[in-house]
């Protein structure tokens, strides 16, 4: 490790703590973490106390251990689950702590994996997280997502270079992303910030009934609940802490309804499962739910994320990024969700954020779902921007209004 990475792993940290974190004095800290991310985290450590932590713990991972459990498990053991990882983040939220997780699992880690037995554990442990997930989701507490480069990751990405110039090149695009390349990156994110919250505040105006796709196998209709609020950059907690829920981040998103979304979507990305890819794949929607899946590759493990509960087959997110983003002008595809759907506009599957409807960040479910909110284990992200899709916002008396034009902010 060079002096000039260790400035730079240390630059990292401190904007996870300052920027996307937010850590206050007296708080704790839980991070979820790779083995191989131990000098981020000990970084990361170093920044959470000088900023007034009170406590910082790490659950560590190895996720050779989950292949491991995959060829050498009992095959009736796969729909078993330990909760005390999902317990600890409980006990951190109910402290009024924050939790960081972060993540380079290398993209193929489940290559040639039965996608069945993948879709149970998936299945068990997104319903053992849910009442964690439920929480995090509402922003009960600052919490946040970030990367760390590891050399099978880096590889998949950079395939054709060297085995050390594939991890540092990896490293240069992650620390692009987060703009650690610019003089002032706290400066330039607070510029940021600023931005992504003056268009959120745009479109909250203009509250849009829906929001309409067009482009190359899209002609999508996707319908927004009354009152639905749209969220970027930093967005506040129920402990009046605000964060920025991951880093890097490029987008404004909020909550569709979960009954008024009609028409077809093409994914513009390949979508990277738990080492499985999902390839050209498409999704028909009727009144809201899902009615046709189609892929070139990963089918089967598609299908098994719908199938997972009667949420997971109706949207729970829609989120606008300009084509012209840093991420997508790198012009990289990184296998890893957290940055691919920085590079794109996108939509998940599954679960909705509660805040994204005005006052409901502590309804019950049943009130949720009544203003068109959706419930569901499972919280599936996919990219469906790129420069050859436009978006158009469709006011209450039916007008259409461009957002997008090829790809591009129009206000």
């Amino acid at each position: 490790m060079t002096p000039e990475f260790e400035r730079a792993l240390s630059q990292y940290a401190e904007l996870i703590v300052k920027i996307g974190l937010n850590v206050q004095p007296g708080q704790r800290l839980l991070i979820r973490a790779p083995l191989e991310a131990a000098p981020l985290v000990r970084q990361v450590t170093i920044h959470a106390y000088q900023a007034g932590a009170h406590l910082v713990d790490v659950i560590w991972a190895d996720p050779q251990l989950l292949r491991i459990r995959f060829q050498h498990a009992p095959r009736n053991s796969f729909a078993e689950h330990s909760d005390w990882g999902w317990k600890a983040g409980l006990e951190t939220v109910d402290a009024g702590g924050a939790i960081l997780s972060i993540n380079g699992t290398d993209p193929d880690l489940l290559k040639g994996i039965d996608p069945g037995l993948i879709a149970t554990v998936q299945r068990t442990e997104s319903r053992a997280a849910l009442p964690l997930s439920k929480r995090i989701s509402a922003d009960a507490i600052n919490w946040c997502v970030v990367g760390y480069a590891t050399a099978a990751w880096a590889a998949k990405v950079f395939p054709d270079m060297a085995p050390g110039e594939q991890l540092n090149r990896l490293w240069d695009a992650i620390f692009s992303t987060i703009r650690l390349d610019t003089p002032d990156p706290l400066a330039a994110w607070e510029a940021h910030n600023e931005d992504l919250t003056r268009r959120a505040a745009y479109l909250n105006e203009k509250q849009y009934d829906a929001l309409r796709y067009t482009g190359p196998g899209t002609d999508l209709t996707v319908g927004l609940p009354e009152n639905h609020h749209w969220i970027g950059g930093p967005a506040p907690t129920a402990i009046g802490i605000s964060n920025v829920a991951n880093l890097p981040t490029e987008e404004v998103f909020t909550a569709p309804h979960r009954e008024r979304v009609d028409g077809t979507v093409r994914a513009t990305m390949p979508l990277n499962l738990r080492g499985n890819l999902i390839e050209n794949f498409s999704l028909s929607f009727s009144n809201g739910r899902v009615t046709n899946v189609s892929a070139e590759k990963g089918e089967a493990l598609l299908r098994s994320q719908i199938e997972m509960d009667d949420g997971a087959s109706r949207l729970g997110e829609v989120a606008l990024v300009p084509h012209s983003s840093a991420i997508s002008h790198a012009g990289i595809l990184f296998y890893n969700t957290l940055y691919d759907e920085n590079a794109s506009s996108h939509l998940a599957l599954g679960r909705a954020y509660r805040n994204c409807i005005a006052g409901l960040a502590d309804a019950g479910d049943e009130t949720f779902m009544a203003h068109g909110g959706n419930l569901s284990a499972n919280h599936l992200d996919f990219m469906v921007g790129s420069g050859e899709i436009d978006i158009d916002g469709i006011t209450a008396d039916g007008t259409r209004e461009p957002l997008m034009r090829q790809g591009e902010w129009v206000y």
